[in-house]
């Protein structure tokens, strides 16, 4: 990769195609195939999610994580409803109101949290407060977690069993925003039926996109009920592709020998490793702890304005009021390698 690839922490998203990916992409790439998902390479993709979850699956391929969150939510919540999510999950911040776009006006209401993660009690006190609202309040009909979260930190299984317990308590559905799915299962060490239905989740956004694919994610829903007619929605939203086996084929490319764990899991490693190399800067605040592939640092500024005239790429955050220095952001993926955290360091 080149110098300027080596250099930009800004997102996963800027990542290359990985090889096994680009080679299925080739691999389908010939003859003809059923259009609109009717193809063989989505039908066995199905079967691929059913045997990597152990369980029933209704899996709908999508090229985005905005329509996949969005369309999914669209399943659970009627228009006059309510989302409850943390304050800083993807769908409140950064999909462009697409969420009330595709379920045609339910609100999304979020809660506080130190680090992304939802504390029961919070849950429990949003969901007394709606519905002391009675009529004048949107009903909560979804709860949505977003597994690993924005500030890079991962719900514990226990912590992930149980607001997704009292979602079911009162009656809401569960959706997990996946877009980073592999870095938590990777952090936890755990299997992907462990940090979804067997935790209380109905609906599942499987991120591909941020690994290593293209431009391929995956809605994956645990109930038939609620997958009824789910095509549907993607066909009238404009998201169902003709030529779908291109989607799917990325889809089973990365879950082919777990190559989805293999990416996540290196990605997390050099996060890990800039990690311990803030550590070792006297300059350097980490406010969050670092359990994917985001790092979220407090830096003097004048270190700050060095890296970037370094050419190094990252995001500056809002920082904390009372804070010194600037939060940056920056994120490794697949593609990173040592000693492309190295050179950073050495900047510093």
């Amino acid at each position: 990769m080149t110098e300027a690839i080596r250099k930009n922490f800004a997102s996963d998203n800027i990542a290359p195609v990985c090889p096994e990916v680009m080679h299925a992409l080739n691999r389908v790439n010939h003859g003809s195939a059923a259009a609109y998902g009717q193809d063989e390479e989505t039908a066995a993709l199905e079967e691929q999610f059913r045997a990597a979850f152990e369980h029933d699956a209704w899996v709908f391929p999508v090229t985005t994580g905005t329509a996949a969150n969005s369309l999914a939510l669209s399943a659970l919540v009627p228009p006059y409803g309510a989302v409850l999510c943390d304050q800083s999950a993807h769908i409140a911040t950064d999909e462009g109101g697409a969420p009330e776009f595709f379920t045609h006006g339910a609100k999304l209401i979020g809660i506080p949290s130190n680090d992304g993660r939802m504390n029961p009690e919070d849950i429990l006190a949003a969901i007394h407060l709606n519905r002391e609202g009675g009529i004048q309040s949107s009903p909560l009909r979804a709860l949505s977690v977003t597994q690993a979260t924005e500030w890079g930190t991962v719900y514990t299984l226990p912590h992930l069993r149980a607001v997704t317990q009292l979602a079911r308590e009162h009656g809401l559905a569960v959706h997990l925003d996946g877009a980073r799915l592999g870095n938590a299962v990777a952090h936890l060490d755990c299997s992907l039926a462990d940090i979804t239905w067997r935790s209380g989740v109905d609906v599942l956004c499987f991120g591909g996109t941020k690994n290593g694919a293209m431009g391929a994610e995956a809605v994956v829903f645990f109930r038939k009920d609620l997958a009824e007619d789910f095509i549907r929605r993607i066909k009238r939203g404009g998201h169902l592709w003709s030529k779908q086996r291109y989607v799917s084929a990325q889809l089973r490319a990365l879950l082919t020998n777990d190559l989805w764990l293999k990416h996540a899991t290196q990605a997390n490693a050099m996060a890990q490793r800039l990690v311990h190399g803030f550590q070792r800067h006297a300059g350097s605040n980490l406010p969050f702890e670092t359990h994917g592939n985001e790092v979220f640092v407090v830096l003097p500024e004048p270190v700050v304005a060095g890296l970037e005239q370094a050419g190094y790429h990252f995001y500056r955050w809002a920082t904390p009021p009372g804070v010194k220095g600037v939060l940056i952001r920056l994120v490794t993926s697949y593609a990173t390698e040592a000693e492309d955290v190295d050179g950073l360091l050495a900047a510093l």
